[in-house]
This record gives C-alpha cells, sequence and structure tokens, in this order.
C-alpha cells in the first residue's frame, strides 16, 4: 500500500512539472551555416525554423547571396539567409498533414525493457525511473550503446546504493526489422556481505518489427546470479502504436519463469522533439490483477 501511495503522488509530480515541457517543448540550432543550405537528396524534406519563429516544411530549390527559394506544398518563398536559424531532414513520410512527426526520443526503450532499436550513434540520453532511479546512456557507434545507472534513495551513502550496467549491440536487418541483443548487470549493496557483493541481471535478445510509428517487439531474457543462468527465459511481447504528433500508446508484457500469472502493462508516451515522459500501470493477470494497476513513470531526456 505505501509503494502505491508513493507512485501516485511521483505520478502527480510528473503531471504538474514534466508534462508541460513536453507538449510546448520547442528546439532551436542557432545560426545555419551557408555550407548547409542547398537542395535535399530525393525521399528527404527540409525543416526550416526563422529567427521569428516560424517553421516551414519543404525543399531548398535555389541558394543565391543572401537569400534562399523555399518550395513547400502550397507556396514558394524566398527567406533571408541571415534569417535562418534551423535547418534540418527528415524522411518524407514523417510528414503528416503538413506537420513533421519529430522521431520517438525514446524509441530504443518500452517501459523497462529495451526494443531492438538503437541510440544514433553521437547521440544519448539521460533517463529517470520513479525519480530514484536514474540512467543515462551514449551510442558509441550506430550498432553499440553503452548505457547504466544508480539509484537516488535519500540519506543513503554512495556505497549503499544500487548500481547497474545496460550495454546493447543491435543491427538494422531492413527498415522495419531490427535486432539486438544486451544486459542488465546490477550491483545490489546489501545482498550479502559487502565484500562479496555477487552480481545479479538479465541477458536479453529482442527483435522490432514494424516503422517509428507502430511497432511490435518480442524478446527473452535470462537471469542470472553470478555465473549461474535461471533454467528457464522470461518472454517479453509489447509494441507501440503513435496516435499522433505527441502522443503513443506503449504496452510491455512479460511472462516470467515460475510465476503463473504474466505481468502486463498499459500507457501512454507524451513526446516533444527530445523530451519524453511514460505515464502508465503494470498489473498481474489472473486472480491477482488489480485495475488499474500500480503506476508506473519514467522520463527521459536525449542529447
Amino acid at each position: 500500500m505505501a509503494v502505491r501511495r508513493l507512485s501516485s503522488l511521483i505520478l502527480v509530480v510528473l503531471l504538474v512539472q514534466v508534462v508541460p515541457l513536453v507538449l510546448f517543448q520547442d528546439t532551436s540550432l542557432g545560426a545555419v551555416a551557408d555550407s548547409e543550405l542547398a537542395p535535399p537528396p530525393p525521399g528527404m524534406v527540409q525543416i526550416l525554423r526563422t529567427s521569428d519563429g516560424s517553421t516551414l516544411i519543404g525543399r531548398i530549390t535555389k541558394v543565391e547571396d543572401n537569400r534562399v527559394t523555399f518550395a513547400t506544398d502550397l507556396t514558394v518563398i524566398e527567406i533571408p539567409i541571415d534569417s535562418i536559424v534551423e535547418l534540418s531532414e527528415a524522411s518524407e513520410s514523417s510528414v503528416k498533414s503538413g506537420r513533421y512527426w519529430f522521431p520517438d526520443p525514446a524509441a530504443a526503450q518500452l517501459f523497462l525493457f529495451p526494443t531492438a532499436r538503437m541510440v544514433p550513434r553521437g547521440e544519448g540520453y539521460v533517463a529517470d525511473y520513479y525519480i530514484f532511479f536514474a540512467a543515462a546512456g551514449y551510442g558509441v557507434s550506430d550498432w553499440l550503446t553503452l548505457g547504466g545507472g544508480l539509484s537516488l534513495f535519500p540519506f543513503v551513502d554512495l556505497d549503499h546504493q544500487i548500481y547497474y550496467f545496460t550495454p546493447k549491440v543491435g543491427i538494422e536487418a531492413s527498415e522495419n526489422f531490427h535486432l539486438s541483443a544486451g544486459a542488465l548487470v546490477i550491483k545490489i549493496p546489501g545482498f550479502c556481505d559487502d565484500d562479496n557483493v555477487p552480481l545479479v541481471g538479465v541477458l536479453d535478445a529482442v527483435a522490432t518489427y514494424g516503422g517509428p510509428d507502430r511497432s511490435l517487439t518480442a524478446g527473452v531474457g535470462y537471469g542470472f546470479v553470478e555465473d549461474e543462468p535461471a533454467d528457464k527465459p522470461l518472454v517479453l511481447l509489447g509494441g507501440n502504436w503513435r496516435v499522433s504528433r505527441r502522443v503513443a500508446f506503449v504496452s510491455e508484457n512479460w511472462v516470467i519463469p515460475g510465476v503463473d500469472n504474466a505481468m502486463i502493462s498499459y500507457g501512454v508516451r507524451l513526446m516533444g522533439e527530445s523530451i519524453s515522459v511514460d505515464l502508465a500501470f503494470f498489473t498481474p493477470t489472473g486472480e491477482d490483477f488489480v485495475f488499474p494497476g500500480v503506476p508506473f513513470v519514467a522520463f527521459a531526456f536525449n542529447f
């Protein structure tokens, strides 16, 4: 009961303080170098932002000494180069009804379990789960992501916090099919003598099928304590369905070895261009089912 009350309190805090950042977030990258001003390749469009706050979606068709000609679906206009503060490219499929649907900032993750998508090379994230569990990750390459984190329990020394490491490797087998393998390695103080704390965790293999706005993820994970793996794997089935520019439905469901009932979850992901907030509920199936379930809250920031 105390855990549920604490989770509900955290949910309210995030709703009041973090969600507005997602719903109204905007980004600006500063001045654009002249060398970046060129027509996009086939199949791509450009998102151009000006110093007055305007955002245009289309293509540069001509670059002259002090201005560019920019063609949108509705018109062709000339824009002074010194008024352009941001220019980026995106696939034509990411533009829906004249609006740019930016990528899901947390595409590499469901709620707790990873998808098979990787963090792009040179990009990273910081995340927080239930306020007391912080994490970060970085795309070392397009096929290798290194991550980890620690608990942030108040009034607890660093020597007695929980530490975890989350390496992940993966490939893009095709545009809509990704494969990955990774691990969650945890050091839990107090599990036994401080001088001999065992490593526990999960080794996982995951496949994700579908596009960025609608996909299905399936995987298996073997728990372990030191060098002793579990006899049977945990099985994962989940997915996401983006219903608008800033909102997606997400579900993550596990079948756990030795447990009669599966664990199911459902919730929403609220998205900005670099911030996401997950608001969900977890509950077991069968006789232990409780509606709506135990609240889950998390947020992530990409850089």
